[in-house]
């Protein structure tokens, strides 16, 4: 039998990784169509008909049955969900955990709810794996994980909240500000995993420095890891301010899946970094 294995749901934006892992996907529902969050998804699809769509829309968590299947056959498990403010996954997980110990009392089931969402939860992943190659024990990675969940962020800046307001995650108010021309909103992930608003930025130059601005704040030094929703001028502009003004980090760009890109919308970025 295998031994280790990370799964996280498709909120990571990982989907194939160095270490045995899985990515389980959530979905995006309207009245009309379902869009499943994994190698089949055409974002660029989704976003245009959500875009036009004038009906409600929404996110659905992976079920019980399908955490089980991503836990079958492996003996230490390390699960990583979205924060549990924005959804029910984490609950799903910890459930699915649950019974996969009670049916196999001799393996063990760590349910991390990474307060967070993208590429924070990416960074965590990337731990578990280093952890996991060191050949550390499943309760040092543990207690080692949940240590290295202290020095990581989130900071989100978006040019649309139309669907964070739909699913009554932001203030129906502030969204309306991020359709105003121009204007960009800047917030972070919350101590509390929930969705917190810092700035109101006008023009991608003020975001950008309000991005830096609030990096300093808590200290920023070694990997930064830049998620972007089909922005990817502004993301490498992003990237050579992050150099410039610490220059012990190390940056990787990619873009989002399709969770991520539902709640980020078109020119949304989403940057986790460590301190």
């Amino acid at each position: 039998m295998s031994t280790f294995k990370i799964v996280s749901d498709s909120s990571s934006d990982i989907r194939e990784f160095s270490a045995a892992f899985s990515s389980v996907p959530l979905k995006i529902r309207t009245d009309e169509r379902e869009f499943c969050d994994d190698d089949t998804l055409n974002l660029s699809e989704m976003l245009t008909y959500l875009e036009k769509y004038k009906g409600k829309s929404s996110s659905a968590c992976p079920n019980t049955a399908e955490w089980l299947e991503a836990f079958e056959g492996y003996e230490n498990i390390f699960c990583v969900t979205i924060t549990s403010s924005l959804s029910g996954s984490y609950n799903s997980a910890y459930g699915a955990a649950k019974e996969y110990m009670e049916k196999y009392p001799e393996r063990h089931v760590l349910v991390i709810d990474s307060l967070s969402t993208g590429p924070e939860c990416a960074l965590v992943i990337e731990k578990l794996g280093q952890l996991i190659s060191e050949g550390k024990s499943f309760d040092e990675i543990s207690a080692e994980i949940k240590e290295y969940q202290k020095h990581t962020h989130l900071i989100f800046a978006l040019e649309s909240m139309h669907n964070l307001a739909n699913n009554g995650r932001v203030s129906p108010i502030v969204a309306k500000l991020a359709g105003v021309i121009g204007i960009r909103i800047v917030g972070k992930a919350s101590d509390e995993g929930t969705l917190e608003i810092m700035n109101k930025s006008r023009g991608a130059k003020r975001m950008l420095e309000d991005i830096i601005d609030n990096m300093k704040k808590t200290g920023c030094g070694g990997k930064v890891r830049i998620h972007h929703c089909e922005n990817p001028a502004v993301s490498e502009k992003l990237e050579a301010l992050i150099k410039e003004t610490f220059p012990e980090t190390s940056v990787v760009i990619s873009t989002v899946g399709g969770l991520c890109g539902f709640y980020a919308e078109r020119g949304g970025i989403l940057i986790g970094y460590e301190s």
